[in-house]
C-alpha cells in the first residue's frame, strides 16, 4: 500500500456517495500522509476519517478475518511461493463474500459494538 493507491481507493469510495462517508482506519503511515489529509480537506466533509488507537487489533474486524483465513485455510498447508499464498488468500476472501452470516460474525465481538452504533 502506498499513498497513490490509498488516494485512488478514497476517490473511488466517495465518487458516487450521496452522503458523507465515515472510514475507520488503523494507523498505517499511508493513512496519515500529508497528501491524504490535503485530499480529505478538499472534500468539505464528504469523507471523514477516524483512527483506531495504536495497536488495537481487538477493535479491527480485519484481524478476525485474517485470523480465520490463517487458522482455517493457510496455517497447516505447505506453501511454496508468494503466488500460491496470494491465490489461497484471494480465493478465501472471495468465498467469504458469499457467506454473509460468517462475515457478520466477525463484527459480533463486544469490542466492535462501535461499528453498529
Amino acid at each position: 500500500m502506498n499513498t497513490n493507491a490509498f488516494l485512488g481507493f478514497l476517490k473511488a469510495l466517495v465518487q458516487d456517495a450521496d452522503k458523507p462517508v465515515f472510514l475507520i482506519l488503523d494507523n498505517h503511515p499511508v493513512h496519515h500522509a500529508r497528501r491524504v489529509r490535503e485530499y480529505v480537506e478538499t472534500l468539505d466533509g464528504k469523507l471523514k476519517l477516524f483512527f483506531l488507537p495504536p495497536y488495537s487489533p481487538e477493535l479491527n474486524p480485519d484481524e478476525s478475518v485474517w485470523g480465520y483465513i490463517k487458522y482455517h485455510h493457510v496455517g497447516k498447508k505447505i506453501i511454496n511461493s508468494k503466488e500460491q499464498l496470494r491465490s489461497i488468500v484471494y480465493r478465501q476472501l472471495r468465498r467469504l463474500q458469499k457467506l454473509p452470516r460468517l462475515l457478520k460474525s466477525f463484527f459480533g465481538h463486544p469490542d466492535l459494538a462501535y461499528i453498529s452504533e
